[in-house]
C-alpha cells in the first residue's frame, strides 16, 4: 500500500467527534477512495460505502433522497445489518457531487448525529458553485493531489528518516555528497516520467515497465478530458472547456507558457474575459493547475487581483512527460542538450508547490520580465520568488534579478532551483537542487527557510 500524508489528517478527523463533514476533494485517480476506505476501515468496525456516481448511473437509489427519512431508509436497504451506532459505523459518501441534493442534507445529518460521516468528491468544486444551499459552514474540504516527491521516495524504499536527515542538511545551506545528490536526481528523473498516480506508481515501483505506466496515464488523461465537461450541460461550451485542457501541453511548450485568448477558437478579437467560467470549470475539476500572473507582488498574495493573464499546467507531471515523449525515456534520464526540460520542470514545481497548500502565482512585469512563481513568505510578510531552471546556465536570470532591485517588493529571500549539486546563496539569491521542493513547506516556513 502507497503511504499517503493525508491520511494522518483522516485519522486526526474522524477521531474528533467534528461537528462538520470532511469532504476529501480532487480529481479522479489520485488515490480518494482507497485512503478514504484504508483509514475507515481500521478505525471502525462497520465501515458503509456509498459511490453516487455508480448509483446515478445504475439503480438511482439515492436520487430523490431529499429528507433524512429518506436517506436512511435508502441507506439501511443498501448497508443491511453494517449499520450499528455512531460510536462503531463510518459511512463513506464517495462522489458526493452526483447529487447536489446530498449537499444539501450535509447539515442534518451531522445535526442528527446518528453515524460518523466522510465524503469524497472529484469535480466538488464546480457542483458547490452550482449549488446555493450548500450548507458551507458544515463542511470541511481537504484538497488532495497525485503522491508528491517526497511520497514517491516513500514509494520506492527512501525512509522518513534519511529523508529527514537531507531536510535538515538543506536548511542549514549544506550541500548533499555527490553520491547522495545524484541518487537523489536519478529518482527525481523517474518521477518526472512516472508521476504521482497511484496507479502509475504501483506499476512503476512493481514492474518498472514505462510502458504500462504510459499507458495507465493515457487511460486517465483521457478520462480527464472526458471529465473536463462532464457536468457542463451546453454542448458548445463543452467543446471549449475541452480545447482549453486539450491546449495545456503545447501551451507549455511555447516561451511565454501563458493561455492565449486568440488560439481557443482562433478568434481575433477573444479576450480572457470570455473564457473565465471555462478556466474556473478545469481548475474546479482538478484536473489543471492554475497559476495567476501579478505585477506588483506584495504580501499576502490572496490580496493581489493579479493581471488578467494565467498558466495552466496539468495535475500530473508524468502525463505531461507521457504526451511530450512517450516510451523514450533518454530526454529525462540521460540530460539530452537538444532537449529543453523547463516545462517539465516548471510542471512539478507547480504540482508540488499546489499539493503543499500554496497558491500559485508568477511575476510578469512588461519591462522587468517573469519569474516562475511566487509564493508567501510568512516568516518575513513578504512575497517569495521562485525561478526553476533546467538547464546548464542557471545563473542566468535577469527577471528575477530585477525584481531583487525593487526596494518597494521588500523581499528578504529568492530562490533558484536547478540540476547542480551545490547549494549555495549569492546577492540574495538561494541557489537548490531541483528536488529540494519537496521541502517548500507551508507550515513549515520558519524552519525551512533559515538564514
Amino acid at each position: 500500500m502507497l503511504k499517503r500524508k493525508i491520511q494522518s489528517y483522516l485519522e486526526d478527523y474522524l477521531k474528533s467527534d467534528s461537528n462538520k463533514m470532511l469532504i476529501v476533494a480532487g480529481a479522479r485517480q489520485v488515490g480518494k477512495s482507497y485512503i478514504i476506505r484504508h483509514v475507515g476501515k481500521q478505525l471502525f468496525p462497520n465501515f458503509v460505502e456509498i459511490n453516487m456516481a455508480e448509483d446515478s448511473y445504475g439503480q438511482r437509489i439515492f436520487a430523490n433522497a431529499k429528507t433524512l427519512e429518506d436517506f436512511y431508509l435508502n441507506l439501511s436497504t443498501v448497508a443491511g445489518n453494517q449499520l450499528k451506532d455512531k460510536h462503531n459505523t463510518l459511512v463513506f459518501i464517495d462522489e458526493i457531487q452526483a447529487y447536489d441534493h446530498l449537499l444539501s442534507m450535509v447539515k442534518f445529518l451531522k445535526q442528527d448525529d446518528r453515524f460518523n460521516y466522510i465524503a469524497s468528491g472529484s469535480q466538488l468544486g464546480i457542483t458547490l458553485k452550482e449549488t446555493p444551499t450548500v450548507p458551507v459552514g458544515s463542511i470541511t474540504i481537504k484538497n488532495m493531489y497525485p503522491l508528491d516527491f517526497e511520497e514517491f521516495l516513500w514509494a520506492n524504499g527512501v525512509g522518513e528518516e534519511a529523508i529527514g536527515i537531507m531536510e535538515s542538511k538543506i536548511r542549514r545551506r549544506e550541500s548533499l555528497s555527490e553520491a547522495l545528490h545524484n541518487k537523489m536526481m536519478d529518482l527525481f528523473k523517474k518521477y518526472l516520467l512516472v508521476g504521482g498516480l497511484p496507479d502509475a506508481v504501483n506499476s512503476f515501483v512493481e514492474r518498472k515497465n514505462i510502458v504500462e505506466v504510459r499507458d495507465i496515464q493515457r487511460e486517465i488523461h483521457h478520462l480527464y478530458r472526458l471529465d473536463a465537461a462532464r457536468y457542463e450541460q451546453e454542448s458548445q461550451r463543452k467543446l471549449k472547456i475541452q480545447r482549453i485542457f486539450e491546449m495545456v501541453p503545447s501551451n507549455l511548450e511555447n516561451k511565454k507558457k501563458r493561455v492565449v485568448a486568440t488560439k481557443i477558437e482562433q478568434k481575433k478579437e477573444a479576450r480572457m474575459s470570455d473564457y473565465a467560467d471555462e478556466f474556473e470549470y478545469l481548475i474546479h475539476a482538478g484536473i489543471a493547475l492554475q497559476v495567476q500572473a501579478i505585477s506588483q507582488p506584495s504580501y499576502p498574495i490572496i490580496e493581489n487581483s493579479g493581471k488578467n493573464l494565467l498558466k495552466l499546467y496539468l495535475n500530473d507531471v508524468g502525463i505531461f512527460t507521457g504526451i511530450l515523449y512517450e516510451t523514450q525515456i533518454q530526454p529525462i534520464m540521460n540530460d539530452q542538450r537538444s532537449v529543453n526540460l523547463g516545462s517539465v520542470y516548471e510542471t512539478v514545481v507547480a504540482q508540488e508547490l499546489a499539493a503543499h497548500g500554496f497558491r500559485l502565482c508568477y511575476y510578469d512585469n512588461k519591462k522587468k520580465g517573469e519569474v516562475d512563481f511566487l509564493i508567501d513568505d510568512t516568516e518575513h510578510l513578504s512575497i517569495m520568488p521562485i525561478e526553476v531552471k533546467s538547464g546548464k546556465n542557471y545563473y542566468v536570470h535577469s527577471a528575477l534579478s530585477n525584481m531583487l532591485n525593487i526596494n518597494e517588493y521588500h523581499i528578504h529571500q529568492a530562490f533558484v532551483l536547478n540540476n547542480e549539486r551545490e547549494i549555495y546563496v549569492k546577492e540574495g539569491i538561494t541557489y537548490l537542487p531541483i528536488y529540494c521542493i519537496m521541502f517548500f513547506k507551508k507550515n513549515a516556513t520558519r524552519q525551512l527557510f533559515l538564514e
